[in-house]
């Protein structure tokens, strides 16, 4: 089973930005917590991560990769209106889960609507790493039938 972990725009910055809404948690501590469940979960889960902060890069990454069984994805402020990102979402033909660190319906307003989450299976969101560890686990769940 292989599933994507998608970090986007800003988030190599995480753990130095923002770490009342985002956390202390470097990239790296990040891909490690989650990698660790992930092995948690089911040892034979392969994990590929990438982050970029551009937008073009994320949809190459995704469309490339087209035969991975899952994504879980934090799209970042482009989770926000990019039509682009969406419709590389609804186009891989995976189950797919969007994340993120901070509660979006509960920041501006501009935050809460989010047109990739549209594309995706179910939106975990405002529990910091917590909020990938759930999404996994769900991911997870959806990609095995259990």
């Amino acid at each position: 089973m292989q599933i994507l972990i998608i970090h986007g725009p800003n988030l190599n910055k995480i753990g130095k930005r923002d770490t009342a809404h985002y956390g202390t948690k470097t990239l790296a501590e990040l891909n490690d917590f989650v990698s660790e469940h992930a092995h948690a979960l089911n040892p034979e889960i392969q994990l590929d991560f990438f982050q970029s902060n551009h937008e073009g890069s994320l949809i190459d990454y995704i469309q490339e990769r087209s035969l991975a069984d899952g994504i879980l994805m934090n799209p970042g402020a482009l989770s926000h209106y990019s039509y682009a990102l969406s419709d590389a979402l609804r186009d891989f033909r995976g189950k797919k889960v969007e994340v993120h660190l901070s509660d979006i319906k509960n920041r501006e307003h501009f935050r809460a609507n989010t047109v990739t989450g549209d594309a995706c299976d179910a939106i975990f969101s405002g529990k910091k790493e917590e909020s990938y560890k759930e999404g996994l686990t769900y991911l997870y769940q959806m990609i095995a039938g259990a």
